[in-house]
């Protein structure tokens, strides 16, 4: 398979539409797909709507990493429990391309490690593999490396995959365990009585069901929005490439002040510039510029911002904000956000890793792409019953973090959906924290 996922690629789920359902979910990326098949495990018959393809946004564009390290913590047991059900999916499925290679945090000055130290003193308690290497320590674990570290946080239980493959593996291994999966079919609206949701209105139909759950992406807010909730979600782009087959110079994953790479099951590496991504400035925007204030004073330097959005995406000027449930809505109008990736960047990215593994000699690209990150102001997701609408549960925000921890987000959206315990804490997850007065912080989230 080809990577990224777009709608060109072949439609694979194409179930008749059923009338009614034990649950909906809205979404086919990994919390969506993980969502469903949970529901399904516990006997239920849930039904998986995609506008487009699985896995064509974020879940098939992303990094690859299953990490652990430097997550806010309160993601950090989720996380784990994410890596463990990893290792079981790799059982089931197989050929998700999973492997325990480690993650790099390279510090480029002194500084950077004060910071490493301080996240490595907070997530204590739950005794990780991460731990700081020293310049010299750090140059003997990458001797192939042309680069003046400060040092590094390692994490050497940390994971990767391979998205575009991974995904799409588990959704049809959830198809096989009950769940309905429909590609090409959006959801218009929320189908509401008395003020609870009673099912969804699709392009194809209706379907009644008093369990529903939204893990729609960077597209969350604009179906929220038409039924009177509001979040502050933003959508940044994201550039990736993927280099041909080269020789292995190192096999964590890893990411500097300038930029990251993984090594890949076909022997390239894929590359990403550290910190960097686009904000097509929109409506959403101007509505949630307060609310990222915290983020912008942290890194002023790490966003570029571009006036308008191509037409068609989520936070586009000419994007409508409101339609009804008989006419055509903004999902089908795009089906897959497939934005251009930034050529310079990807130039830049070619020079960098030959500069830093000067041994490689030349580097060529075998592709390029980019995706749209959903971001939230305090760089972590939403995960919590809608009170505003009752039946309805959302899982969205994950901030360019959800491959990894995709698995164990969609156990607990299920759980959610059941009324039943989750296991965890989310409070730090709640949608209420943007209006009931809370302070954003923005946490040890390197």
């Amino acid at each position: 398979m080809a990577f990224p996922i777009t709608d060109q690629s072949p439609i694979e789920h194409d179930a008749p539409l059923p009338s009614d359902a034990d649950a909906v979910v809205i979404g086919g990326g990994i919390i969506g797909v993980m969502t469903a098949w949970e529901l399904a495990k516990v006997g239920l018959k849930p039904v998986l709507l995609e506008k487009g393809r699985i896995a064509g946004e974020q879940s098939s564009r992303n990094w690859g990493w299953i990490r652990v390290q430097g997550r806010d913590l309160a993601e950090i047991p989720i996380m784990l429990e994410a890596q463990s059900m990893w290792r079981d999916l790799d059982v089931r499925v197989g050929g998700l391309g999973l492997a325990q290679t480690g993650t790099l945090f390279m510090a480029a000055k002194d500084g950077d490690m004060a910071g490493f130290q301080e996240w490595l003193d907070l997530a204590a308690p739950y005794q990780l593999s991460s731990k700081l290497l020293n310049a010299h320590e750090l140059a003997d674990h990458i001797p192939h490396a042309n680069a003046r570290w400060a040092g590094a946080l390692y994490t050497p239980n940390d994971l990767r995959a391979e998205p575009w493959v991974a995904v799409p593996a588990l959704a049809r291994a959830a198809v096989e365990d009950g769940v309905t999966i429909i590609e090409n079919c959006a959801v218009r609206m929320l189908d509401i009585e008395g003020g609870a949701v009673t099912g969804v209105i699709t392009e194809k139909g209706r379907i009644k069901s008093e369990r529903v759950a939204l893990a729609g992406g960077s597209w969350s807010s604009l179906l929220l929005r038409r039924h009177g909730v509001s979040i502050p979600q933003l959508s940044v782009r994201a550039t990736v490439a993927a280099t041909d087959a080269l020789p292995e110079v190192v096999s964590d994953s890893g990411v500097d002040d300038r930029l990251a790479w993984r090594r890949r099951a076909d022997g390239g590496y894929s590359l990403a510039p550290s910190g960097f991504h686009e904000l097509f400035v929109g409506p959403d925007a101007f509505r949630a510029a307060m609310g990222f204030l915290p983020q912008l004073r942290q890194d002023p330097l790490g966003t570029r911002y571009l006036p308008a959005a191509p037409k068609g995406f989520p936070d586009a000027w000419g994007t409508k904000r409101r339609w009804s449930a008989d006419k055509q809505s903004p999902f089908e109008k795009m089906r897959i956000l497939n934005p251009k990736p930034n050529a310079r960047k990807v130039e830049k990215l070619v020079r960098e890793f030959a500069d830093t593994f000067p041994s490689l000699g030349a580097v060529t690209i075998k592709d390029a792409w980019a995706g749209m990150i959903d971001v939230m102001p305090d760089v972590v997701p939403v995960v919590d019953a809608c009170a505003a609408l009752p039946n309805l549960t959302i899982c969205t925000g994950m901030c360019g973090h959800g491959f990894g921890i995709g698995p164990a987000f969609g156990r607990i959206t299920a759980k959610l959906m059941q009324g039943k315990e989750t296991g965890h804490d989310l409070s730090r997850f709640r949608l209420s924290r943007f209006s009931d007065g809370s302070t954003l912080e923005l946490g040890p989230n390197l």
